[in-house]
């Protein structure tokens, strides 16, 4: 793992895999494992998972990513997740919605909130986010360098897992909030945190 910004192993082990980019990293895939790992890859089967929509969002990431090292053509600009990372005093805030409806938030103490799947409690402000996501995504392009250590203390970094690669945009929480386009998804991620706090915080 290349960057480690939390104290604890667990917490950075969630952080890596929020990127979609250190497929070494992931276990338990089950039935995908041979298709996205095999030493020859399938095209085909690859094009499956990356091209299904009821799939999780970072297994399709991965089958994306594998596709384009082996230089195959992938349609562009389909959004399969969005990482916000807030860097505060206290340490990085990051939260992560994914196409097929999961969530992961880490405050920056390293304490994490997980939601599976496309039913759970904060699965509307999940949506949002993504929608709003995905509208910057149809206004810029991939990043075509190495994914960059976490943003400093003031910065907000927007990620999006993409099938054409990493897009991102970073800037000063209050620079990305009057942007019309950053700023849509900062009032969306910032209802989604609402929602997992208020549901983390209670008796």
């Amino acid at each position: 793992m290349p960057f480690q910004p939390y104290p604890g192993p667990a917490a950075n082990q969630i952080y890596a895999l929020l990127f979609c980019d250190e497929p070494g990293l992931f276990v338990n895939l089950g039935q995908h494992w041979p298709a996205l790992f095999a030493g020859q890859p399938d095209e085909a089967a690859l094009r499956a998972i990356a091209e299904d929509a009821s799939a999780e969002g970072r297994l399709r990431a991965l089958a994306y990513g594998r596709l384009r090292q082996n230089g195959k053509s992938v349609e562009p600009r389909i959004l399969l997740g969005a990482v916000i990372e807030v860097a505060l005093d206290a340490g990085l805030d990051v939260l992560a919605a994914y196409s097929e409806g999961g969530v992961r938030y880490i405050n920056a103490t390293g304490k994490m909130s997980i939601f599976e799947g496309a039913d759970h409690p904060v699965s509307n402000e999940a949506r949002a986010l993504l929608a709003a996501s995905q509208n910057v995504v149809n206004q810029i392009g991939p990043w075509d360098k190495a994914r960059l250590p976490p943003p400093s203390t003031g910065n907000v970094r927007m990620s999006f897992i993409v099938s054409d690669g990493l897009y991102f945009g970073e800037g000063k929480f209050e620079d990305l909030e009057r942007d019309q386009l950053g700023g849509a998804v900062l009032n969306a991620a910032t209802k989604l945190l609402i929602a997992i706090t208020s549901l983390t915080t209670r008796d």
